[in-house]
């Protein structure tokens, strides 16, 4: 049966047969769209919190240059 079918005889019902016809179909059609509907995402900020603070430029640069400082290296 098509959409088309089944339009041209919901017409032809009364006006209550029509509202007890929405009555029953809404909870079905509610049903659907809410199992639907995606979840919200945590951002990433979310995501990270339990990391803690992030280390400071400074930190960042004592740390490069702890790293590269022998390199290279002469014993290779």
């Amino acid at each position: 049966m098509t959409l088309q079918e089944v339009l041209n005889l919901a017409k032809q019902l009364s006006s209550v047969e029509k509202v007890r016809l929405i009555q029953l179909l809404a909870p079905d059609i509610e049903s659907e769209l809410v199992s639907n509907t995606p979840t919200p995402r945590q951002s990433l900020w979310g995501i990270c919190a339990d990391l803690g603070q992030a280390p400071s430029a400074e930190e960042i640069d004592t740390v490069r240059s702890e790293e590269w400082a022998d390199f290279p290296r002469g014993d290779i």
